[in-house]
């Protein structure tokens, strides 16, 4: 590991979350002196800095917001007023629209606009993490070191991409799990009836369904909510079912087969390594024991 050089100073707006721990945490193991504020804390108020808070503003070298996306909107301008020339501003919001465009008119600043792509708790290593780069500059180079550095593969891309592209990873991932859930619902009597006959993917989907199930509901809402793309991921997953539906109830095979054909396609030459990776999942299935055998 490298170790910081010019992010000697590091303030984590929203430090005492999951996410701002993950990085706090990452920046102090790579030699950064790490200051938190968080109001569920006790230590600050980004919308409204105090004077300890503008203190610690003016001396950061890099100041990284992890928080809602209504506070870090209405917190950056604020903020703009007490930063030196130079300071490094990151945010980690699932949406880069709209604080891309509010990141764009601070002067005078670096800013990078980070999507961790995976739950805190599972750590950096060999995760992707969504990189907006707003204004470049050295700091941003380092930052973005320094994910590599903690194991994570930094993805650039602009801010309308990245939306669109987490609606289709995101959005439309947990809808299609969800709605399978709910749909399981109707059709059995509990887990503890489909379990013992369920195949491999059906494990899997069920095992997936229970991640999330497990999760905080107001993450997953926003996934749905906050993205202006998200309708859209939606109403494609909608349409696909109805599709495969239409065909079936059709008698259509010769179309399923093309629909199938079309999915190929979409994999390119990448299907034999996907494949695979299902293979993997599955031989990692542990046995089913207890009263389900």
């Amino acid at each position: 590991m490298t170790g910081v050089r010019s992010l000697r100073r590091c303030l984590v707006l929203g430090g005492a979350g999951a996410v701002g721990e993950l990085f706090a945490r990452a920046l102090r193991d790579s030699g950064a002196e790490v200051v938190i504020a968080d109001p569920a804390a006790g230590s600050g108020d980004a919308t409204a800095p105090d004077a300890a808070l503008r203190a610690e503003l003016a001396a950061a070298d890099l100041v990284l917001l992890a928080v809602p996306e209504r506070t870090a909107l209405a917190a950056l301008p604020v903020l703009a007023t007490h930063l030196r020339p130079g300071t490094l501003v990151a945010d980690t919001l699932s949406v880069k629209g709209a604080v891309a465009t509010v990141l764009r008119e601070m002067s005078g600043i670096e800013a990078v606009s980070l999507n961790p792509m995976f739950a805190p708790s599972l750590g950096f290593t060999a995760k992707p993490v969504a990189a907006v780069i707003v204004h470049n500059g050295p700091r941003v180079a380092e930052l973005l070191a320094l994910l590599r550095d903690w194991g994570g593969h930094a993805v650039l891309c602009e801010a309308g991409d990245h939306d669109r592209l987490a609606a289709a990873t995101q959005a439309l991932t947990h809808a299609t799990m969800l709605g399978f859930g709910l749909a399981l619902t109707t059709l059995a009597d509990g887990v503890r009836e489909v379990a013992p006959l369920a195949p491999p993917p059906h494990r899997t989907l069920l095992a997936l369904l229970a991640r999330i199930t497990s999760g905080t509901p107001e993450v997953y809402w926003d996934v749905q909510a906050a993205n202006p793309d998200a309708p859209g991921a939606r109403a494609a997953l909608a349409a696909g079912i109805r599709q495969i539906a239409d065909l079936v109830d059709a008698g259509d095979e010769a179309g399923f087969e093309a629909a199938l054909a079309r999915l190929r396609a979409f994999f390119d030459d990448e299907l034999p390594r996907h494949a695979s990776v299902c293979a993997q999942l599955f031989d990692g299935l542990p046995p089913l024991s207890g009263e389900w055998e």
